[in-house]
């Protein structure tokens, strides 16, 4: 029995899974939150994290050419750095994206049925899972279809909210401070690493050497110009502090608009786009653990590929299986920012790894700025988020040690 997946997806699929992860991740959940820490400073934050997400992107287009298996930069850690940076890598990006997975589950909850948010979120983890169980290439063409589905939805709010009449002049400036736009740029991080289900997908790309380093930039420059355009056509009409006390911020804002008889399609597009991520994150999530379960960290059990779809299927319902008890529990905004902790800390590593490939076309630069700004974005994330992050990646590292030592 092969423990070999498939490598079935081109340069189009790759892109399309990168976008059905930041899409629907970012506009619909992280804009909120980073306008109530921003203020008037979110485009600022928007442009900074961006810029963060670039150095990664392209640290991590280098190495999942360089080891194109499935895993991720706990994969680059691992040959870069040392076995116990990898592992590290590793634990922080399921620590961190099995939140995210949450999070995106309750996203799906809060627009389709506030009542009952954390039973609709359980129920979406359930079936997202077993689409992905069928095989990478179903979950692929049902991502094709979320991602036309939510670009419509978005280019829809755009229009209407710069058309009407109450749009004004975006807010710029920096009310929140410099610790205000650091933390909403941490927050808005959140929804950029979407790109790196491309590089964790790598066992699965087909000509990983070439189609890598040119999906990675390519989805991230265009989940950006989504991002900013929506961004600048919400604040033309709820403003900074609007935005901010949003629940539902694109569906406030074509009410604001004067198309309160959009707000219904705009609910549906946010479930559909949080569908999407959560899709997406699943299949991230899982081929970590199988790589991690493949070298021990994780129980082998779960390195176990399905004969015949060839998915890591036991890690797939282990992680739908914790995500679920999560959906039920947790709470949204505080997932994002523990989620957004171990991410910049997994991509801390990754830019660590890159580094150590040389200088080819300004690799290291941009390398070190990657770390850089990773880690001081990590740091100003709400203190809440800080310390339990911390503290999950303390009891990784213990974990290792006692391994190691017995």
């Amino acid at each position: 029995m092969t423990q070999e997946l498939r490598r079935s997806l081109g340069v189009f699929d790759a892109v399309v899974i990168g976008l059905g992860s930041m899409v629907g991740a970012g506009v619909f959940a992280a804009l909120a939150p980073a306008a109530e820490a921003a203020g008037t400073g979110l485009l600022a934050a928007l442009a900074l994290a961006a810029a963060v997400a670039y150095c990664n992107a392209m640290a991590s287009a280098r190495l999942a050419a360089r080891y194109p298996a499935s895993g991720g930069t706990y994969v680059y850690g691992r040959e870069r750095l040392g076995p116990f940076w990898g592992y590290l890598a590793g634990w922080g990006f399921v620590v961190g994206k099995t939140s995210s997975c949450a999070a995106m589950a309750l996203t799906v909850g809060a627009y389709v049925w506030p009542g009952q948010a954390h039973l609709v979120a359980v129920a979406a983890v359930v079936a997202l899972t077993a689409v992905n169980y069928g095989g990478v290439q179903k979950s692929a063409w049902l991502t094709r279809a979320i991602v036309a589905l939510v670009l419509a939805v978005l280019a829809a709010v755009v229009a209407t909210c710069l058309g009407s009449s109450a749009a004004g002049r975006p807010d710029v400036g920096l009310s929140g401070g410099g610790a205000g736009l650091l933390q909403a740029a941490g927050l808005l991080f959140f929804a950029f690493a979407g790109y790196a289900r491309i590089a964790t997908l790598g066992e699965e790309v087909r000509d990983p050497a070439r189609t890598i380093p040119r999906a990675v930039p390519l989805a991230l420059g265009i989940a950006l110009a989504v991002y900013v355009c929506v961004a600048v056509a919400v604040l033309s009409v709820l403003g900074a502090d609007g935005l901010g006390r949003a629940s539902a911020p694109l569906a406030d804002a074509v009410r604001a608009a004067g198309a309160p008889a959009l707000v219904p399609v705009v609910r549906a597009g946010a479930a559909v786009a949080a569908l999407g991520s959560l899709l997406a994150l699943v299949l991230g999530v899982s081929r970590t653990v199988l790589a991690m379960a493949r070298d021990g960290h994780l129980p082998g059990a779960l390195a176990a590929v399905h004969p015949r779809f060839r998915v890591p299927h036991r890690a797939e319902v282990a992680v739908g299986a914790v995500v679920a008890v999560l959906a039920a529990t947790a709470d949204l905004r505080g997932a994002i920012g523990f989620s957004s902790f171990g991410v910049l800390v997994y991509y801390a590593i990754a830019n660590a790894s890159a580094w150590t490939l040389g200088p080819g076309r300004g690799g290291r630069l941009l390398a070190a700025c990657g770390l850089a700004g990773c880690l001081l974005l990590a740091f100003a994330l709400p203190p809440s988020s800080v310390v339990a992050g911390s503290a999950v990646l303390a009891v990784g590292a213990l974990a290792y040690a006692v391994r190691r030592r017995r």
